[in-house]
């Protein structure tokens, strides 16, 4: 299927951007021949492109998803190897760690912008999702996957602690702490029937066209609902995760103390009450 590209919003070396349809933006790691492997180039631009989204009013709704065969390998494993002149320069540990430091929150800061952005990111995954492939999705709001897809938490297997997200977002996506700490410990695949199985997705594709046919489909839909109510639901929902229930409470009170006297509220409300079609909403 030729998914129309419509609007570029900026070229990237590592990324492929297009509007498939109105409101609605679709990020592709770009980097087919790596295996859509992260590398310091495509760090750097995902978290410019989500930054810029965020404030972009033709946006309403983002679709990540990769180019080619699979939809991440993880972190570019040559990026890491070139750590190692860096280090090299200076004999302190406190210098090394603090070199190391900035890297792991650079990377951090990336993956956390998909969280903070506050439009609905929807992760649509086909083939391997690897490492720093689970970080991101993890960051997603809602992921969809073919029935071929294959996830793992592979940090572990580096030698490594994972460090840019998922140890903190995955065990509150599916909620069985057994099974997040088999996956992080052993590092094993896991496939699409047991990531629906648990939650951490919520619909299979037969196919990648089928995956992006039905990303679109529910980027539309939600594209089609007010991006005040939207757009304030995630803000409310990311942080009342974090918090208790009354603080998550006393936060959705104070920001909707403004929001119910937004021109979405009344009209949507007015189209309930005289039983008309829903309102067409204008940008935020």
């Amino acid at each position: 299927m030729n998914y129309t590209s419509g609007q570029i919003f900026e070229k990237y070396k590592t990324l492929k951007i297009s509007l498939p349809k109105q409101f609605t933006y679709m990020v592709q790691l770009n980097r087919p021949t790596k295996l859509n492997a992260i590398n310091d180039v495509m760090w750097k631009e995902f978290k410019k492109c989500v930054d810029d989204l965020a404030v972009e009013s033709d946006c309403r709704v983002i679709i990540l998803s990769g180019s080619g065969k699979t939809f991440c390998a993880g972190i570019d494993v040559q990026d890491v190897v070139n750590w190692a002149p860096k280090l090299a320069e200076h004999e302190d540990i406190a210098r090394k760690c603090k070199i190391v430091q900035l890297m792991i929150k650079e990377y951090q800061d990336c993956i956390t912008a998909i969280e903070k952005c506050p439009k609905p990111v929807i992760a649509a995954v086909h083939g391997a999702c690897i490492g720093a492939g689970v970080d991101m999705i993890s960051a997603a709001d809602i992921r969809y996957c073919t029935s071929d897809a294959w996830f793992q938490i592979k940090e572990v297997a580096l030698g490594m602690a994972a460090d840019v997200g998922t140890l903190q977002r995955f065990p509150k996506i599916i909620g069985s702490d057994s099974l997040v700490r088999e996956l992080v410990y052993t590092a094993r695949k896991f496939t699409a029937s047991e990531a629906l199985q648990h939650g951490f997705v919520s619909c299979l594709f037969e196919t990648e066209e089928s995956l992006l046919e039905g990303s679109i489909a529910l980027a539309n839909e939600i594209a089609s609902k007010s991006p005040v109510a939207v757009q304030g639901s995630k803000l409310s929902l990311v942080y009342s995760r974090d918090h208790s229930v009354q603080e998550g409470l006393d936060h959705i009170a104070m920001h909707n103390q403004s929001m119910l006297q937004s021109e979405d509220f009344a009209n949507a409300t007015m189209s309930q009450v005289v039983k008309s079609e829903p309102p067409v909403f204008s940008k935020l």
